[in-house]
């Protein structure tokens, strides 16, 4: 293994000079500083984070707390936050809050009190009282992402808004027969998204003066196969059936889409879809959807927290922060 001292004798300057060339912290002239990389890169030197660490006092790794792994949504979101700090050098640690309460309880006290992490991003997790604290007792970092908490600095997308918008498409292209996929209860438990998309959807009815109807409601479980189940009964039931859908996430959507292929309807000549998320199969379906881009809220979050980590520790601010979204009109929606 090769020792900082060889990397010292072959660029001919101090094995503190090496330290500080690499490390980025202290003085150096920008010769030293290249002839320490040239010899770093020749002899294949990489910094020891257990050394770096100990003179730091950093460990360059960043926590991250998710409720699901296995979902796009998330997995996106993920996706955005290693970007952003793997550029900055950052590792990261994945802490999976499950449904199990002891499994939760020990991630806040336990885990993140092991000081292995610099800072802490937290994906759609609605945080208690208690947990709050806990993150806050840390002294370190904090960005959550989704509902707006007082104590952290939070970045929030309005789903009331979003869905507002997406079902105000569907009213301006003359449909009135407008049914909503939306949630069971269990997928309702953090920041209520589920909830709240839901209401901004009754919301837009009510403004345009149309009542909702309750047989135009259909719960699932916010994947193709769920809006594809919740499709067939919205579309294959006896009475009036809907001319469009809106559904509170694009996987929802496309599974609504793929049963009214099967149940013979056109998308969209006799039924629109709409959904939100920002998918990747979104463009593959020509799936009209509300873009919240998911790849930058990861990133935008990883950003604070690098900026954070920049300021050298100082009292984290405790903002909210409106993440963007936007209509995107493909193939799956036309008028009535």
């Amino acid at each position: 293994m090769v020792s900082i001292d060889e990397v010292a004798r072959l660029a001919g300057v101090s094995t503190a000079t090496v330290s500080r060339a690499l490390s980025g912290r202290g003085q150096v002239s920008e010769a030293s500083r290249q002839r320490v990389q040239q010899a770093a890169k020749a002899l294949g030197y990489v910094v020891s984070s257990r050394a770096s660490s100990l003179a730091s006092g950093r460990t360059k790794n960043v926590g991250v707390i998710v409720p699901f792994l296995d979902r796009w949504f998330f997995s996106t979101v993920l996706s955005g936050v290693s970007a952003a700090l793997m550029r900055a050098g950052y590792d990261i640690t994945l802490y999976n809050i499950t449904a199990d309460d002891a499994v939760r309880t020990a991630v806040f006290s336990t885990f993140l009190r092991r000081q292995r992490v610099d800072a802490v991003i937290a994906v759609a997790i609605e945080l208690g009282e208690t947990e709050t604290e806990q993150l806050q007792a840390l002294g370190l970092p904090v960005v959550a992402i989704g509902g707006p908490n007082p104590k952290l600095d939070t970045l929030t997308v309005d789903d009331v808004a979003v869905s507002q918008l997406a079902t105000q498409h569907l009213l301006g292209l003359g449909h009135r027969d407008i049914a909503h996929i939306g949630a069971n209860p269990e997928f309702d438990l953090d920041f209520h998204i589920p909830t709240h998309r839901r209401q901004g959807f009754e919301k837009a009815l009510t403004d345009a003066g149309i009542a909702v109807k309750p047989a135009f409601l259909e719960p699932a479980d916010f994947t193709i196969e769920g809006g594809y189940r919740a499709g067939k009964q919205l579309l294959g039931r006896p009475g009036p059936r809907p001319t469009a859908i809106f559904a509170a996430s694009d996987e929802m959507a496309i599974g609504a889409i793929l049963a009214a292929r099967d149940l013979g309807f056109r998308v969209p000549e006799d039924l629109s879809v709409v959904g939100i998320d920002g998918h990747e199969l979104g463009e593959f379906f020509r799936l009209t959807t509300v873009d919240q881009f998911p790849m930058g809220q990861g990133e935008r979050a990883a950003e604070r927290i690098l900026q954070q980590l920049s300021e050298g520790g100082e009292e984290p601010p405790h903002g909210q922060g409106a993440l963007p979204f936007e209509l995107v009109v493909r193939g799956t929606t036309a008028r009535a």
